[in-house]
């Protein structure tokens, strides 16, 4: 009976394997996934860890060959669609956001060539949001004012917002798939622990590939750490041609700590039109939430479209309408075009 048992657990445990080598995941080409299955070596199986969120991680990837490192470092995701979305906040000189402006105040360029606004949109539409919270050994007496932030950010969610939630440490975890339920995931974050090394890049790029399941326009995502990063798998290359690709603005809620890194956070964010808050945390979150909620949406069809797969610059210019002076615009900085 002993040996019945062990044939059908190594049995079932082959079939997960094979299931987790097969998902369209990214994390999974080169890595594997940590199961507490795998533990039925020892004489039990350890099901302590295992929870209904179907928690995601991935492990430090084994050094590779300088070929293969040199073709990783290009690798990049690009989007077959005509349709270009750039998220673009505008603001006085006093970084107040400016509201009511209409599309004839924007001009749009793509690589120095003016293109139609086809689309435009100012209404406060839902917002689908990746929280990226950094539970890093780095973080230490600091965690406590990461959760202050995480909960005051939640205290403005609307009833249609999504959330999902990446913890990460030595590797990303999506907690939490994306939902509507706010306080399941500020409840997750309240009972958080801080250890083991940083793998930021990792978790921004695992939370990129859950947005993308999300329908709804405008997405962001936000990280709440001291910027530090010593273990991820994927280069900062990397992830910016995956965020740059997925649309979605990236803030930093800058937490200071004993790695506090405020110069690697801020060039996280600002390709993405997105940027770093350092003040007070509940000014901070005031500012995100704002920002968030009052970007305009600029979306164009290039008129003379190159499927070249290459990447575009944008710019947006702001006709100041008469009683306003001293404008500024951040928007999304690029795209790739498709590729035959």
């Amino acid at each position: 009976m002993n040996g019945f048992n062990t044939i059908s657990a190594d049995f079932f445990l082959l079939i997960l394997i094979f299931k987790v080598r097969n998902t369209d995941n990214p994390f999974f080409d080169t890595g594997f996934i940590t199961c507490p299955l795998c533990h039925m070596g020892q004489g039990r199986a350890d099901l302590a860890g295992y929870t209904k969120k179907n928690q995601v991680s991935i492990q430090p990837r084994r050094p590779a060959s300088p070929q293969a490192a040199a073709a990783s470092h290009d690798a990049t995701l690009r989007v077959d669609t005509n349709l270009v979305l750039v998220p673009t906040a505008v603001f006085d000189a006093l970084s107040r956001p400016i509201l009511g402006l209409e599309k004839e105040n924007f001009k749009l360029f793509d690589n120095g060539v003016e293109q139609p606004i086809t689309q435009f949109s100012s209404e406060d539409e839902p917002l689908a949001a990746a929280i990226v919270f950094d539970v890093s050994g780095s973080m230490g007496h600091s965690l406590g004012a990461s959760r202050v932030a995480a909960r005051t950010f939640f205290q403005t969610a609307n009833p249609e917002d999504e959330f999902c939630l990446v913890l990460f440490d030595s590797s990303p975890k999506l907690v939490i798939p994306l939902t509507k339920s706010v306080g399941e995931v500020s409840s997750e974050i309240i009972f958080t622990k801080s250890g083991g090394s940083t793998a930021l890049l990792d978790a921004i790029i695992l939370a990129t590939h859950e947005l993308k399941k999300s329908k709804l326009t405008r997405k962001a995502i936000l990280i709440f750490s001291d910027g530090g990063e010593n273990n991820s798998r994927y280069s900062f290359r990397e992830m910016r041609n995956i965020a740059r690709e997925s649309g979605a603005l990236i803030y930093a809620i800058g937490i200071p700590g004993r790695d506090y890194s405020p110069g690697y956070l801020r060039q996280l964010t600002e390709d993405s039109g997105g940027r770093l808050l350092q003040a007070g945390f509940a000014e901070a979150i005031t500012k995100v939430s704002l920002e968030l909620r009052n970007r305009y949406l600029l979306g164009f069809v290039p008129a003379n479209p190159v499927r070249d797969g290459k990447y575009h610059k944008l710019q947006v210019k702001i006709v100041t309408p008469r009683g306003l002076k001293n404008l500024r615009a951040e928007w999304r900085r690029g795209y790739y075009s498709p590729e035959d």
